[in-house]
């Protein structure tokens, strides 16, 4: 009777939500249920309603008078969306600290004593998914898990379904379970009176006519329930087999619940309610086609509420999760219905963890170590065993696969051509990452539909009018986003400009926009907070006043509240979850972004710009032909992020602004000479204007470079003047607004790297980064699947955690700690030789790292079987390694490295090998400079020897660089200096013909350069540089890993950037510091 009774509050009716009704109901503590999705909430509320129910937050000034009154009084509390954080006030009420005093109950909290009533119950619940509270509170409370079950909101969409189709089984259903409830009720207050005659009756219970009447009425009655019972029992398997018909569309409706509400794992302000959720599909049961046949009905529900989810989710998500929401449905679908093997899956999200030995790459020339391996890791998959070997003898045929402009297209060589879509894709990516983007666009169009890739436009209208008093709007602002342009516009054609009040939120702003809030409401006018993200302390106000019942009952009808914040994880989750989302990117592209500039302000004036000197022809020319190359360059630079590293170390956000006061600097200096002083207005714009914004000397070089290059005095005195080494690109004629506008509209969409700038292999580049992107936002949703692998089948039919035998493997690969104190008297500190010095400083540098990977290793063996706790630092190593990935945690100990577990484990064992040969065999002829942890510490040993060795100052000397033409090993050690190997080129390529830096082939990213020759002399004075050098030098920056960017450490370097190296190069140096072209210690495979 009582889980009935929950039932009918609003508990959800399965297994695990009724454990759960029954913790909180019985348990010593006081309850904090974890409900993200608001349904203990709901349920208290309905359950407590009769009892005088106070709802509270800890966010209201008078809670803690409302608290102790319901305390004396025994009413009821329910505290609402707490977060992490408990008010230390409430510690004595939840310890239950109640002692007696003069006959009653008290509460001692603080130096106040609080009447305690037994009748008194405390609820606390947080609309927080995944909260971190400390020991202290989770001794004081029962925290309860109430986030909804797949099985408990397949029920509830069930009901909803069949209360819709079929309004006559749920009636039926409904009246049956209230009139079983009546029949057990009777028959129990039936067996208390017999049980209270017999107890009763005195003597012989036959001669008791009063008991033989009660016990011969009692027998009819029973009799009469049971065979209503029976009845019963039939309707309902009747009722119950009409409603099983329905149970695909709640199983189907339920898995994309699933699949929405993992999306906050990828962006905090991605969240969504289940009322939300149920009104779309309650709307969809209303407007899906309608038919006679059963399962064609069914088909159209589906069919409406998946694209109705898409279509409302899709404008709340930014561009670049757009395609990762369609794919996580998509997937989340065929799981269910076991079209797709959960193990592909996985492999296709981790591309396996890969500890164990490689065989050799056959096809070396052309195909990269990455990509072999993930070819022999592949063999292992069901479907796909000795994939390797097949790969190897086929050789000619998948090569010419893999040089295919569009292999995702393509019929994969024999005997892959009738692989499942999903494999299709996993061998895709072993070979052809850059292409996985369009095959996963195919893939979705081929298993669900065409309009699941193709996002729908921004529709304001369509927003607003999902909205109402009391639901926000809320922009999502990305870089170079600004709504309100649009936002005031949509005013002027509401009617609503003239009330609408604006606010940038800030320090001491809160208090005016409550103010602003409270007056809008009353008035019916539109409040826009600005940069909620800046306010963070203001937060809990804002979803006070948005969570505000009477606030909103009063509300006028055309009272709105919108609110614009980049991506926090401190805005409210109850204001988003209940709020309409949308975001309004600024479009991508070189076309796009030039389009906007001369199609906004001050470029839309024509005052400002085509008349601004139309009296001067001279004037104009300059004028017309540096504003376009300007808005050229300005889309250049902002478009090359698209490229990651290879387009800028560290991708700033060059906006609006900056071009805007390079124009006003343009037309200042045209005023004043009818001309441009170019070298003046260049110094300006690269290191002011865009410049100020640049912190990395590289990338600072850079832009120079790209500006010089666009903005010269050629642009105005040269006819046509060329944008690029094309030509595609040309300055026009006299390009006014009209004119600029009409010449760009012929731009390709998606122009060709080389219009940057780029080399054409930086679209593979960019193609990797967006499907890294894309696999990385949908492993971040996929929660159950991890968790289903934490214990996969292992043989004989027992269960292992997979990442128990990964620290297994690990541990039985690591050797021990280098004895640092035994090498240092075979190699002593001297002062002739440093490199001794060098190798002890990196041995102990190794050791520190070794003794904490086999720690790390070790605790969480421990921690998987039991032993000890598996604190939240181990999970995390834990949850990494099954993936694949390389713990945080040791990477904060280690050098720097992108590498995957099993390659980096692969690497570390390398390098560890190579200081154990040098111990063994003496200094190294050729050293391994990626070996290195400090790699600037032997380059300092190189200089110091030298130095030391000519007694020079260490100041006045200099490395020369000298490629030689040994590949990996030299035949002797040099006299002076050292022979380095390792270093990889990106962007470019070593020609071995002419010892040169030369442009690199088609899909070569890296290429490695041959051992090189530190050799160090004495610094040249510039007046000495009389002989003129003909040949081209590029100084090559050498940076760690292929991200470029790090931070400046203690030691006065980057984490990342070792050391400039001057190389021979076959064009001028700006080609290559367009091209981005860089020397990386190690690669990320």
């Amino acid at each position: 009777m009582q889980i009935r009774a929950w039932s009918l509050a609003g508990l959800p009716a399965d297994n695990f939500s009724v454990e759960n009704g029954i913790i909180v109901t019985n348990s010593n503590r006081y309850s904090l249920m974890i409900d993200p999705q608001v349904q203990a909430n709901k349920w208290i509320k309905n359950m407590e309603k009769k009892n005088d129910l106070k709802v509270i937050k800890q966010t209201d000034s008078n809670y803690m008078q409302v608290l102790e009154l319901a305390i004396t009084y025994g009413n009821p509390v329910l505290i609402e969306n707490v977060g992490q954080r408990l008010d230390s006030n409430l510690t004595p009420i939840l310890e239950k600290n109640i002692i007696k005093h003069k006959g009653g109950f008290f509460i001692k909290s603080g130096d106040t004593m609080i009447e305690y009533n037994p009748d008194f119950r405390l609820y606390i619940t947080t609309c927080l998914r995944n909260p971190h509270y400390p020991p202290e509170i989770m001794v004081m409370v029962t925290v309860i898990n109430f986030m909804i079950t797949e099985q408990g909101l397949r029920e509830q969409l069930l009901a909803n379904v069949v209360a819709r189709e079929r309004p006559d089984l749920q009636a039926k259903k409904e009246q049956l379970i209230i009139e079983s409830a009546r029949n057990r009720d009777a028959l129990y207050t039936i067996e208390s009176q017999i049980l209270e005659v017999l107890s009763k009756s005195e003597g012989n219970v036959l001669e008791d006519e009063n008991a033989i009447n009660i016990l011969s009425s009692s027998k009819i009655l029973s009799e009469e329930i049971q065979e209503k019972q029976v009845i019963a029992v039939t309707t309902e398997a009747e009722i119950d087999a009409a409603r099983q018909q329905y149970i695909p569309v709640a199983k189907h409706s339920a898995i994309l619940f699933f699949c929405i509400s993992e999306m906050a794992n990828i962006d905090p302000m991605y969240q969504y309610s289940l009322g939300w959720f149920l009104n779309l599909f309650l709307t969809a049961i209303a407007k899906a086609a309608k038919s006679n046949v059963l399962s064609e009905r069914l088909n159209n529900l589906n069919n409406y509420f998946t694209k109705s989810i898409y279509q409302n989710v899709c404008r709340s998500l930014f561009e670049k999760h757009k395609l990762v929401i369609s794919l996580v449905m998509c997937l989340g679908i065929m799981v269910s219905v076991e079209r797709v093997n959960k193990a592909h899956l996985l492999f296709f999200l981790t591309g396996g963890v890969g500890l164990g030995s490689l065989p050799p790459n056959p096809a070396s020339s052309w195909l990269p170590e990455k990509s072999w391996a993930q070819v022999a890791r592949a063999s292992d998959l069901p479907g796909l065993k000795d994939f390797h070997k097949n790969f190897a003898n086929n050789l000619k045929e998948w090569k010419a696969f893999y040089d295919l402009p569009s292999p995702q297209d393509a019929k994969f060589p024999a005997p892959y051509g009738t692989l499942t879509d999903m494999l299709r894709l996993i061998v895709l990516k072993c070979l052809r990452s850059d292409k996985i983007v369009p095959a996963v666009r195919e893939f979705i169009t081929r298993n669900m539909d065409r309009t699941f890739v193709e996002p729908p436009p921004f529709d304001l209208n369509a927003s607003f009018a999902d909205s109402s008093p009391k639901m926000p709007l809320v922009f999502l602002l990305s870089a170079g986003s600004d709504p309100m342009a649009s936002l005031f516009m949509y005013a002027k054609m509401r009617n609503m400009y003239d009330k609408t009040r604006t606010i940038s939120l800030g320090q001491g702003q809160g208090p005016r926009a409550e103010k602003m809030i409270l007056e809008a409401v009353r008035h019916g006018q539109w409040v826009v907070l600005q940069n909620c993200h800046v306010a963070t302390s203001w937060m809990g106000d804002l979803e006070r006043i948005v969570n505000d019942s009477a606030l909103a009952e009063s509300a006028h009808s055309d009272y709105r509240l919108w609110c614009t914040s980049y991506p926090s994880s401190t805005f409210p989750v109850s204001v988003l979850q209940n709020s309409v989302k949308m975001t309004n990117e600024p479009p991508k592209g070189l076309k796009a972004n030039m389009l906007r500039s001369f199609s906004s302000d001050p470029l839309v004036r024509d005052k400002f710009f085509t008349h601004a000197f139309a009296y001067s022809d001279k004037a104009n020319k300059s004028w017309l032909r540096g504003v376009f190359a300007l808005v050229f360059f300005h889309a250049v630079v902002q478009e090359r992020r698209e490229f990651g590293p290879l387009g800028w170390n560290i991708p700033y956000e060059f906006s609006e602004s900056d071009l805007k006061i390079s124009l006003l600097q343009l037309k200042m200096f045209i005023a004043q000479h009818e001309s441009i002083p170019f070298r003046g207005h260049i110094y300006l714009t690269g290191e002011c204007n865009y410049g100020g914004r640049v912190t990395d000397d590289k990338d600072r070089r850079l832009i120079l470079s790209l500006l010089n290059l666009v903005y010269n005095p050629n642009t105005v005195a040269v006819e046509n003047f060329s944008l690029s080494q094309s030509g595609h690109y040309k300055i026009p004629s006299l390009p006014t607004r009209v004119n600029a506008i009409e010449y760009i509209s012929t731009f390709a969409l998606s122009p060709q790297p080389e219009v940057f700038g780029l080399h054409e292999n930086a679209d593979i580049n960019r193609n990797n980064k967006e499907t890294d992107s894309l696999i990385n936002g949908v492993l971040l949703t996929q929660t159950d699947l991890l968790a289903s692998t934490k214990a996969s089948g292992a043989t004989g039919g027992a269960k292992e955690d997979p990442a128990f035998k990964i620290c297994k493997d690990i541990l039985a690969r690591l050797p021990p700690t280098f004895d640092v104190e035994a090498i240092s008297h075979i190699y002593p500190v001297i002062y002739t030789n440093s490199m001794n010095t060098v190798l002890r400083q990196e041995l102990i540098r190794f050791n520190r790292l070794l003794s904490f990977i086999q720690k790390s290793l070790v605790s969480v063996q421990k921690a998987v079987q039991g032993q000890i706790a598996m604190i939240p630092e181990l999970e995390k190593i834990h949850a990494q390694m099954v993936i694949g990935k390389l713990p945080d945690n040791w990477l904060k100990k280690s050098y720097p490295s992108l590498k995957p577990l099993g390659s980096y484990i692969t690497d570390f064992l390398a390098r560890l090998e190579f200081f154990q040969t040098w111990i063994n065999n003496g200094e190294p002829i050729v050293y391994w400079l990626s070996g290195f942890y400090f790699t600037q510490s032997f380059i300092t040993g190189v200089l110091q020897n030298y130095s030391r060795k000519n007694h020079f100052q260490i100041d006045m000397i200099e490395i020369n660089f000298e490629v030689t033409k040994f590949e990996m090993e030299a035949e002797s050690s040099p006299s002076l200096g050292a022979y380095i190997r390792g270093l990889f080129l990106e962007g470019a390529r070593w020609n071995r013909n002419l010892q040169m830096i030369d442009e690199s082939y088609p899909k070569i990213l890296f290429d490695t350069i041959p051992v090189i020759f530190f050799r160090p002399s004495l610094k040249k004075l510039d007046h000495a540089e009389v002989e003129i050098n003909l040949q081209q030098i590029y100084d090559c920056p050498v940076y760690k890993t292929s991200e470029r960017r790090g931070v400046l450490s203690t030691t006065g370097h980057s984490t990342n950037f070792v050391m400039y190296m001057q190389l021979n190069c076959t064009m001028i140096p700006t080609h290559w510091i367009n091209r981005g072209t860089a020397s990386l210690c190690q690669l990320d495979d």
